[in-house]
């Protein structure tokens, strides 16, 4: 890639795509395009175009490609979500990945794009499969039943990059990034993901141990919960929050809602000061309020940085090719496939090789990772610490509790030369930080 060079970002505004995107103008690329759905973001907006799409549809992801003519892809777009998200939702998750990935994809081909960078998920892994978990257990056991139709979604995009690799001479990468957090994060608490569900569970909370009224309308101004915003009466927010696991013990529930509970509680005026002033009026013993975790607290997840997954995308796009991918199972090395009697720029000698030999070439998706995990209870008290909140946790262990450890082997990515640079505690400061703006 050239500092010219055409670049279109599908899902430019969700918590991947947004992070491409500030990778990219960070680099000086000059030529960015990135769709999105509802509403564009307002970073860099002088630097991106902005081009409203619907993914889903097959038209018009061929007009688009027609018109724009993007030499390189990164896709990004994807219909994501928790636990109770994947889990009700089944149909919406698997019909809609599976459209925008054949739309974008198949479009790609036609339209001879360079190169090609389609993000999956690690929940493509077997439910039981060993750890760390390498490239290599695709497709050997049974998936996790709750997110089974987003899988298979995403493995169906693996094998369709990789075919279209094998068959055609394209050079399409699939990579699958562990748990994302960071900014432009998803923190509805109906669809979120653990951690970002986490960091607005916990920071309501402390909300109102500090009887902060303030932050919590602006909060819900800004992210409504079932529609019920920051306009609404406080025994109606009160209600939402504790449906979602905010809760109030019921001797507190009716000084938390009088009028006068402010005569006894300063609230705080300036949010942003609560992840360096972790002050409270209300002590460990004495704070009323306890946030729901689902399941047993036990199952251990490993998270990356968002701007960390970025910059190992941008890598790869602009090192790794999909024979560096491969090359291990093939019986030529890499600088013999660059080699070979046709010059390997378009790959179509790839594709030469490959039928010469007659081998089966599987697991070309790379992982993308840190190689750490943290047990949900653990992640949970690392937060309350670096928010401040004072109360407790129930574990509720009539929720489904998922794998109950997924930890990356990242030693394809590490062999390619990048690593991760921010650990989690900070990670969850800035994230934090981000999201009292």
């Amino acid at each position: 890639m050239t500092d010219h060079s055409k670049i279109v970002v599908f899902g430019g505004t969700g918590l991947v795509g947004s992070a491409i995107l500030r990778k990219l103008v960070e680099k000086g690329y000059k030529n960015i395009l990135a769709t999105y759905h509802r509403s564009p973001i307002t970073d860099h907006r002088s630097l991106i175009t902005f081009i409203q799409i619907d993914l889903t549809n097959q038209q018009s992801v061929a007009d688009f490609f027609k018109t724009h003519r993007p030499e390189y892809v990164f896709l990004a777009a994807a219909k994501v979500g928790g636990i109770w998200a994947n889990n009700v939702y089944r149909a919406d998750f698997i019909y809609q990945n599976l459209q925008i990935q054949n739309n974008v994809i198949h479009q790609s081909y036609l339209n001879e794009v360079k190169k090609l960078l389609f993000l999956g998920s690690t929940c493509i892994y077997p439910k039981n499969c060993p750890q760390p978990i390498k490239e290599e257990y695709l497709l050997t056991g049974e998936l996790e039943y709750t997110n089974e139709p987003y899988a298979i979604a995403k493995i169906a995009g693996i094998k369709m990059c990789e075919s279209f690799n094998l068959q055609y001479g394209t050079n399409f990468i699939s990579v699958m990034p562990t748990n994302l957090y960071g900014e432009n994060d998803n923190f509805d608490l109906e669809k979120s993901h653990v951690l970002p569900a986490l960091i607005r569970k916990i920071h309501l909370g402390k909300c109102l141990e500090e009887n902060n009224w303030n932050e919590i309308r602006r909060d819900l101004n800004k992210r409504p919960i079932e529609g019920v915003d920051g306009n609404a009466p406080k025994d109606e927010i009160l209600r939402i929050l504790d449906k979602y696991g905010i809760k109030i013990t019921e001797s507190d529930q009716l000084s938390v809602i009088s009028d006068h509970f402010s005569a006894h509680y300063s609230p705080i005026t300036d949010h942003r000061s609560q992840l360096t002033d972790h002050s409270s009026p209300i002590t460990d013993n004495s704070s009323p309020i306890t946030i729901e975790v689902w399941g047993t607290g036990k199952p251990k997840r490993e998270f990356l940085w968002s701007d960390d997954m970025a910059d190992a995308c941008v890598f790869i796009m602009e090192n790794v090719d999909f024979k560096d991918v491969i090359s291990d199972q093939l019986s030529v090395n890499s600088k013999q496939l660059t080699t070979h009697s046709s010059p390997l720029t378009d790959h179509s000698s790839l594709f030469t090789v490959y039928r010469s030999q007659i081998t089966e070439i599987r697991n070309t998706h790379i992982n993308i990772g840190t190689g750490k995990d943290i047990s949900i209870k653990d992640l949970a008290y690392l937060i309350k610490d670096i928010i401040g909140f004072r109360g407790g946790f129930y574990f509720n262990t009539s929720k489904p509790d998922g794998t109950m450890r997924k930890v990356t082997d990242v030693s394809k990515l590490h062999s390619l030369g990048w690593r991760h640079s921010i650990e989690l505690k900070e990670g969850i400061e800035r994230v934090y930080r981000w999201y009292l703006k």
